[in-house]
């Protein structure tokens, strides 16, 4: 019978049965119990007994070390330093909750409504929260921080007026005021309040996005000029803006009864990354004029015999939009090249200021349209843009019903532009600035201002139902008493 090595249950190391903890009861006694023998099969009886008196635990501990194993003295003493260390850490104590049964956890981690207030407990599980994502929330702090530097600093405007990051500073904005008084007599409050409107206007757009704008005092101008072409003069101006932004490459012109209806709309974005489709060379798409085109002299190049010049976007050097009239140059962009600087030159010409100013009615854009039908030249670099596209046309120009889509204003497509043009011939000018001032404030508001706008909407039609509702139910009873009043003086007049 082989006999086990497990340590003994005791504290002193021996077993309870006598048998293997002490000698048997034959007259011989020992101080100390031994451990049981088998040597070649002969069993040591109770008439031999150990001369050393090695006990059960040290023997075994023996063999243990023997055989490479830590003693249980060993083991024990490490797992008691161990839990001498854990007990001496903090210990969280939290009420158990009746939401979760795990004897271990006790609650930790979890927001316990019986701990604290509501308040407190969302306190620390936003705290909680906030720690955990330290990192991110750090990040998207910092992320916040520089987009306000951006927009509340001039690193914005710098971004923006930047040639090879926002490109404003490629774009001229021309505006013809007469902020001296009138050119041909003095302005009214009238004439004044559309002035300042549209200065305005066109001041918060170039902001906006950087573009420069040039505000040009016709009034000054007709002083001291040496010569005064009423209407020619927008030529000369150009020429002169050219000359100042030399960095610039477009230079927009803009007649002052004009107002920007979608400020939110860049140039580049609206227009000119997408020249080539946004824009036709061809007149025959639309031809009021019924000009001859393309010219078909054989000593000409092919891009002049071509209806669609060359095709190449980099060589439009003039858009023009065309109303139902022909050219209109009420909104028009050129482009800084010497082909521009050839055209203007011929375009100033005094000689035809001279000969054909009385015949020409429409004076620059007669001019124009005569260079475009007998220059070849001057076709390949021309281009012309939907009429909408910046120059829409109100009500009562090109027709009272305003109902052309090609050529009016539009609310449901969000026009870029509104060009009151004529309106000082018979029209109200000041009326139609302020009305269309007002839709753009309406169409351009922000989520907050749209929001207000509907609870004060809502609440007035609240009311004027309610008046409606008041004014029936005093009708009603108006009706009544007149039918009251008649049948008594009827009944008066039966008995007399």
């Amino acid at each position: 019978m082989s006999l086990s090595r497990t340590p003994s249950p005791q504290p002193g190391g021996g077993w309870h049965s006598p048998g293997l903890t002490s000698l048997p009861t034959n007259g011989a006694s020992s101080s100390t119990s031994s451990s049981p023998r088998f040597h070649g099969g002969d069993h040591m009886n109770g008439a031999a007994a150990s001369s050393s008196n090695v006990t059960w635990a040290s023997a075994q501990a023996r063999s243990a070390a023997v055989k490479g194993h830590p003693s249980h003295s060993q083991t024990q003493g490490f797992f008691q330093r161990f839990r001498r260390l854990s007990t001496s850490l903090p210990r969280f104590s939290h009420p158990a909750s009746s939401h979760y049964a795990e004897k271990e956890k006790l609650g930790r981690g979890r927001w316990n409504p019986d701990n604290g207030n509501s308040l407190q407990n969302l306190f620390r599980m936003m705290r909680r929260i906030v720690w955990r994502a330290r990192l991110r929330f750090a990040l998207a702090v910092a992320f916040l921080l520089l987009v306000l530097v951006f927009y509340a600093t001039p690193l914005h405007a710098f971004y923006q007026r930047t040639s090879f990051l926002g490109g404003g500073s490629k774009f001229v904005v021309i505006l013809a005021a007469n902020l001296g008084g009138g050119v041909m007599e003095w302005k009214g409050p009238r004439e004044w309040a559309i002035e300042r409107d549209s200065v305005r206007n066109k001041k918060r757009y170039v902001k906006r996005w950087g573009y420069e704008l040039e505000i040009v005092d016709m009034s000054i101008k007709k002083k001291y000029a040496h010569e005064w072409r009423e209407s020619w003069e927008k030529v000369d101006t150009i020429r002169n803006a050219m000359r100042k932004y030399p960095h610039a490459e477009w230079f927009w012109w803009l007649d002052l009864n004009t107002f920007i209806m979608e400020p939110s709309y860049s140039l580049q974005s609206h227009l000119f990354n997408s020249l080539g489709s946004s824009t036709y060379r061809d007149v025959n798409l639309y031809n009021p004029l019924n000009i001859t085109h393309p010219p078909t002299a054989e000593y000409l190049d092919p891009a002049s015999r071509s209806a669609a010049g060359d095709g190449d976007p980099a060589s439009i050097n003039l858009l023009v939009p065309q109303d139902c009239s022909g050219f209109n140059l009420g909104s028009f962009f050129v482009r800084r090249s010497s082909w521009s600087d050839r055209l203007m030159d011929l375009w100033w010409d005094p000689v035809w200021y001279e000969q054909k100013h009385m015949e020409w009615e429409h004076k620059e854009q007669d001019a124009l349209e005569y260079l475009y039908r007998n220059q070849p030249w001057v076709r390949p670099h021309v281009a012309f843009v939907p009429q909408r596209t910046i120059n829409s046309f109100p009500p009562g120009a090109c027709g009272d019903a305003g109902d052309d889509p090609r050529i009016h204003y539009q609310e449901r497509d969000r026009d870029f532009l509104v060009n009151m043009a004529g309106c000082e011939w018979g029209r109200d000018c000041w009326g139609e600035m302020y009305n269309y001032r007002q839709l753009s404030n309406r169409l351009n508001r922000s989520w907050w201002e749209k929001f207000k706008d509907g609870i004060s909407e809502t609440w007035q039609s609240m009311w004027k139902t309610k008046a409606k509702e008041e004014e029936v139910v005093q009708e009603g009873g108006t009706e009544s008493e007149k039918g009251d009043e008649e049948k008594s003086e009827r009944d008066k007049h039966e008995g007399t």
